[in-house]
């Protein structure tokens, strides 16, 4: 059996920046999280493996830990950590059907998203100010999973034709190969004409990849990975490193936003792809708590602090 410490899985890696980032978890369980997906990684031998692992392979990995007697919270811990990646690979686009879906689930509840203040976005794209190829680019890859709440998988398989700015309409092909043409706002737009124009794209694109809208600076296609690096370098720049900037974070800010500015629930989910409202609806109670803190900061009979008048 391959020992899990030489294994390195892009999966996990992501999974667990995006537990660091957006859920903002602790060191001590993101390293839990870690060992725990190590070894199922070592158990199932591969990245592909574990990508394509089954219900049953799942099931067999479980058993085994019980036989080795590991104890009941160990298991139960690894059985979350299984969870948490494999909603993430579902949620990401990489996987359609979740392989962990039928594992017993402990009464934790789930963590609500984090949305990025609008500042903080604000200031992210703001500090882009140059006119190189490669700042046309990152402007609007923020523009690009705010204005729209793509998934990043979304947004690195869009192409050039489906970009339609005469209609302000971009579609996106979503899980299970379903496609969905989302609204082009004002800023997105700027964004993508920028990038479109004789100095952005055109600087970067090669005939390997002449279809991709987004490319990396060889004129390759851009991976996730190269997303977070690129808003981690972005927000070091701006002076914002370590305040939860991640691409999935976008997402969140954008359901979390519109629902807050009093967008109806059933467009929010629309516009983000989810089958279901309930998965949507999980932003609600993210934007009530967020005009809670607001209103008990503000008003003067919110909170025991006096309000100067």
């Amino acid at each position: 059996m391959v020992e899990p410490a030489v294994i390195v899985s892009e999966a996990v890696e992501q999974y667990l920046l995006m537990l660091t980032v957006v859920d903002g978890r602790s060191p001590l369980t993101i390293s839990s999280y870690e060992s725990d997906l190590l070894a199922l990684l070592a158990f199932l031998g591969s990245e592909q493996a574990l990508i394509s692992a089954t219900g049953s392979q799942l099931d067999s990995y479980f058993a085994h830990m019980r036989s080795m007697g590991r104890k009941p919270a160990t298991v139960a811990r690894a059985m979350s950590s299984c969870r948490g990646l494999y909603h993430f690979l579902v949620d990401e686009h990489i996987l359609e059907a979740d392989p962990s879906a039928r594992l017993p689930v402990a009464g934790r509840p789930k963590s609500l998203p984090k949305a990025l203040p609008e500042a903080t976005i604000d200031t992210l794209i703001g500090d882009i100010e140059g006119l190189g190829p490669l700042d046309y680019r990152d402007r609007l890859i923020i523009e690009f999973l705010y204005g729209t709440g793509a998934r990043v998988t979304e947004m690195l398989g869009a192409e050039v034709q489906d970009v339609d700015l005469d209609e302000m309409l971009i579609r996106l092909m979503g899980k299970g190969s379903k496609q969905r043409l989302v609204p082009i706002g004002r800023q997105l737009a700027d964004s993508l004409r920028g990038y479109l124009g004789p100095d952005g794209r055109e600087q970067l694109v090669t005939s390997k990849s002449k279809s991709l809208l987004l490319l990396n600076h060889r004129g390759n296609p851009l991976t996730r990975h190269g997303v977070n690096e690129i808003l981690n370098r972005r927000a070091r720049a701006a002076g914002i490193a370590g305040t939860g900037i991640h691409a999935h974070a976008f997402r969140h800010s954008c359901a979390t936003h519109m629902i807050a500015y009093g967008a109806d629930i059933r467009v929010v989910q629309e516009l983000l792809g989810h089958s279901s409202i309930a998965t949507t609806q999980r932003y609600t109670a993210v934007a009530l708590t967020t005009l809670r803190t607001a209103y008990e900061s503000a008003h003067p009979r919110a909170s025991n602090s006096p309000k100067l008048s």
